[in-house]
């Protein structure tokens, strides 16, 4: 003799506490990462804007084979070659520091790259144009350089000796 079988019911209570266990566990090893987002103030042709007063007009021109720190006005204040790991963004860090504490109320800076700079150079020197890490024991603490940033295109570069020998230390 058969026996007729019944319907099996599903039993939904013990898949519930599976996927309850597993977006907890997905919760809470979960890396949540901080954005950064920087407002970028980029350049107006229009002429009916007043320029700003008289003093320095901080340019860091980014180019395949050096960082230059310049003066919009006088030209080039600094001169940074390439060192065998890339840009010298110490160097440019520590020239930085140098006019910040001869202008500390000066916060705005403009960088000037080539074309086919890459993506994360600029980034690099966006950064160490914008802050300073200092280390204060056990912690680093962040200090503003100059953090209204503008980005622009590099003027066409002149011959390498004319470059370094117009610049000063």
């Amino acid at each position: 003799m058969r026996r007729q079988r019944r319907p099996s019911e599903l039993l939904l209570v013990p898949m519930i506490d599976i996927f309850t266990v597993l977006v907890t566990f997905l919760l809470m090893t979960a890396v949540f990462s901080r954005t950064v987002i920087l407002e970028l103030k980029l350049g107006s042709n229009d002429p009916s804007l007043t320029p700003p007063p008289p003093g320095l007009k901080l340019e860091v021109i980014v180019r395949k084979d050096l960082l230059q720190v310049a003066d919009r006005e006088s030209g080039p204040l600094r001169t940074l070659p390439n060192k065998p790991d890339g840009y010298d963004l110490v160097g440019l860090s520590d020239y930085l520091q140098f006019v910040k504490s001869r202008y500390p109320d000066k916060t705005e800076a403009t960088i000037l790259v080539e074309p086919d700079t890459p993506y994360d150079a600029l980034v690099q020197v966006m950064d160490h144009t914008r802050v300073i890490e200092i280390n204060a024991g056990l912690s680093t603490v962040q200090a503003e350089l100059f953090p209204d940033i503008s980005i622009g295109d590099a003027p066409a570069a002149p011959p390498l000796a004319a470059n370094l020998a117009g610049a000063r230390p």
